[in-house]
């Protein structure tokens, strides 16, 4: 007896379509659309282009690989493909096989199931890029974040995500640059390398219609704190704005802030202040102490670890038009229906962007906001003013225990105490050893070590920063303790 809803094909016509099926394996490659020949064929003559060389014309010879790469048959099987692209990543080592204190720009974070199970919904994941008239509850997820995000940093307007915080900074200080007719920023010795290398590319690009040239403070190797003195000689009339993190690059907290504040503004520049936002549950948010222009990622509000992804970085400042004017990001607005029983979201002033102007666009801002920005919503949502004061306490706790423990191991000093958040110093010299040595014997006991900043701080020494977070138990750092103590000692 057939099963219902069953249609058996007699014998010859299922001989007919096997035949047809193996006619195009090997013809095109198994996952990707339209490249079997015939496809491909016929796109070419609908846009009239004879072959594909004709298209890649374009690229110069030197340019060119000029021969086939070297490259396996495919796996046309799928269970084949998957046992070959897991063995791969077997090779991996992952947080959840290892115990790690990586940190300086990514860090791990408990993200609570919800998070996922919200951001996995069908209405937020095939949300793509639709408007305020089909993807309600996005707009309102985007206001929320905003909402929630403002009253954390208090200020009043934050945009959308744009890609990370390099991109989120290198916007800032272009808007101070247009803001106040300067061409120049000061920028903190302590920033993240990575970041400051992304904010080169923002001043210095030349697809970009305006150079801004950087200047850099110095900072004291003794506290960690930016140089006050320096400040003052580097500052001119032509200094658009300052830029530093707080805390910083290296975990530090800038207790100096408002004396910055107040020497930049004495000379009509603007303060531009880089955030973790999760430090802002027990840390003054930036603009207590004289922020024009706050800027972070909320890598840390909810988001995985995620290599090349998971992060997204946010611009905020105050409800003036001469700031708003010349975000080139995204802002969601609220307004009350036309009938006056409800609520509507769109765009505030989308003219701004390059969405409306194109070309003429002041800055460029893509499409990563989506489900990031959904996630740190849910998140914070969540945690309220309580869970992010609760959370905050939990991570300086941590990571002063663990300070304290790795600095009663002989030979190992943490620099810059007892000020930081989260992340903090770790010097080697005299042990006898470098952090790539020390870091190489840690993974024989499944622990990733600090990040090394030997080459990006040489006036540090053998150094690197550990991270801690909400998520390693007393138990993880005194592993981490008697681990290193076991490695210095052989």
């Amino acid at each position: 007896m057939k099963p219902r809803g069953y249609h058996l094909l007699p014998s010859s016509r299922i001989k007919e379509v096997w035949v047809a099926m193996s006619a195009n394996v090997g013809e095109g490659h198994p996952y990707i659309p339209n490249s079997v020949a015939r496809a491909r064929d016929a796109m070419l003559r609908e846009i009239g282009v004879k072959d594909v060389e004709e298209l890649l014309a374009i690229i110069p010879e030197r340019l060119r690989f000029s021969r086939r790469l070297s490259l396996p048959g495919p796996l046309t099987a799928e269970p084949d493909l998957r046992r070959h692209v897991e063995g791969i990543l077997k090779k991996n080592r992952n947080c959840r096989e290892y115990l790690s204190f990586l940190g300086a720009g990514c860090w791990q974070h408990y993200v609570p199931a919800v998070v996922d199970e919200i951001v996995h919904r069908a209405e937020f994941v095939t949300a793509y890029a639709g408007n305020t008239y089909s993807d309600l509850g996005k707009w309102q997820a985007f206001f929320e974040f905003q909402s929630m995000m403002g009253e954390l940093l208090e200020m009043d307007v934050v945009s959308l995500p744009t890609f990370d915080w390099g991109c989120a900074a290198g916007f800032a200080i272009r808007m101070a640059s247009r803001i106040t007719g300067r061409d120049e920023v000061l920028i903190s010795w302590t920033v993240s390398p990575e970041r400051l290398a992304v904010i080169k590319n923002f001043c210095h690009s030349e697809h970009v219609p305006a150079h801004i040239s950087i200047k850099r403070v110095g900072y004291d190797v003794k506290t960690g704190l930016l140089d006050l003195e320096d400040l003052k000689t580097k500052i001119s009339t032509r200094t658009a704005a300052i830029y530093f993190e707080n805390p910083s690059y290296l975990g530090l907290v800038e207790s100096q802030g408002e004396e910055i504040s107040r020497t930049i503004h004495d000379n009509g520049s603007e303060c531009i202040v880089g955030v973790d936002p999760i430090s802002l549950g027990v840390l003054a948010p930036p603009a207590e102490y004289g922020a024009d222009i706050v800027c972070g990622d909320i890598q840390s509000l909810g988001l995985h670890m995620n290599y090349g992804g998971g992060v997204g970085g946010f611009i905020a400042s105050r409800d003036e038009e001469r700031y708003v004017s010349e975000y080139p990001t995204h802002l969601v607005s609220i307004a009350n229906t036309e009938d006056g029983t409800g609520f509507g979201f769109g765009f505030c002033t989308h003219e701004r962007t390059l969405y409306t102007v194109r070309e003429k666009g002041k800055d460029f801002t893509g499409t990563t906001v989506g489900l990031w920005t959904i996630a740190a919503a849910v998140y914070l949502a969540l945690m309220g003013p309580a869970g992010m004061s609760e959370i905050g306490e939990v991570i300086v706790q941590k990571s002063h225990y663990a300070a304290r423990l790795l600095s009663e191991i002989p030979g190992v000093r943490v620099l810059f105490t007892p000020y930081f958040f989260k992340e903090f110093v770790v010097n080697f010299d005299d042990t006898g050893k470098t952090v790539r040595e020390v870091n190489r014997r840690l993974i024989d006991h499944k622990i990733f070590g600090g990040k090394d900043i030997t080459s990006e701080f040489p006036e540090l020494g053998s150094s690197s920063i550990y991270a801690v977070t909400e998520i390693h138990t007393r138990d993880d750092l005194d592993r981490l303790a008697r681990s290193l103590e076991a490695v210095l000692g052989e």
